[in-house]
């Protein structure tokens, strides 16, 4: 019985964060999907938008990635790859170091008309064609672009990396919520190797702005919880306690 249950939780758990395709029987809310379902859906394809609607990884590098650059393959596809986790591309965590790529970030598009963004997402440069990405999907991420992005600055010091909440308030929500699936500690899921672990502390401390995407819009390809919903102070103050987790 026990197992059955974990099996319709699971269950309903896709169906909750990943809609139709993972539960044809989910009734449509009054009202349909709320602007909050679209954008989160559109942080998650910025991260990594094949998990999300369950398409093959790219096997080839992006035709527009700079000669510069120091990734290839499948990455190069990622929308953060170039803009950043802070959205903020050379001028932000990306301007220097192994992500570098010379390319701009998004934020001066945030509040742009959505199909101004869409235009430029199914250009020559992006590629992001119907084959590719749907309308439906590309529509959602370009919510995201406009209407998801914040200015991180405010929130977490560029230089020390430290998030300016209330760890202590951060503790109430990360130790009734994110620990069902992270551990206590943030130490249930090693994101690295054996050899260099990486886990929840060690994003969080390492690259907060990271942290702080997948805290509002939870990672793609599996059950996690975005809380974009709370208020910002709240998910910035999970962000500090969560960098007073253990990071090895």
């Amino acid at each position: 019985m026990r197992h059955l249950l974990s099996i319709a939780s699971a269950a309903f758990t896709a169906a909750l964060f990943f809609g139709p395709a993972f539960g044809q029987g989910l009734v449509e809310p009054p009202g349909g999907a709320s602007s909050v379902w679209d954008t989160t859906r559109g942080g998650e394809l910025y991260d990594e938008w094949w998990a999300v609607i369950e398409a093959p990884e790219p096997t080839d590098t992006h035709p527009a990635y700079p000669a510069e650059g120091k990734k290839s393959g499948a990455t190069t596809w990622r929308c953060k790859e170039c803009h950043g986790w802070d959205y903020r591309g050379k001028e932000g965590a990306y301007g220097s170091g192994s992500h570098y790529t010379g390319i701009r970030g998004i934020e001066r598009m945030h509040g742009a008309p959505v199909n101004n963004i869409i235009r430029i997402l199914r250009d020559d440069t992006h590629r992001f064609t119907p084959d590719i990405l749907s309308d439906q999907a590309v529509q959602k991420l370009a919510l995201f672009v406009t209407q998801g992005q914040i200015d991180t600055d405010l929130y977490i010091d560029r230089g020390t990396k430290l998030a300016r909440g209330d760890a202590a308030n951060g503790a109430r929500y990360f130790q009734t919520v994110c620990a069902v699936c992270h551990g206590y500690d943030g130490k249930n899921f090693n994101f690295g190797s054996d050899a260099e672990p990486e886990y929840v502390g060690t994003v969080a401390s390492e690259n907060p702005w990271e942290a702080l995407h997948k805290i509002r819009f939870g990672q793609p390809g599996v059950g996690m919880v975005a809380l974009g919903a709370l208020d910002i102070e709240t998910l910035i103050d999970i962000l500090t306690y969560a960098q007073h987790l253990p990071t090895e």
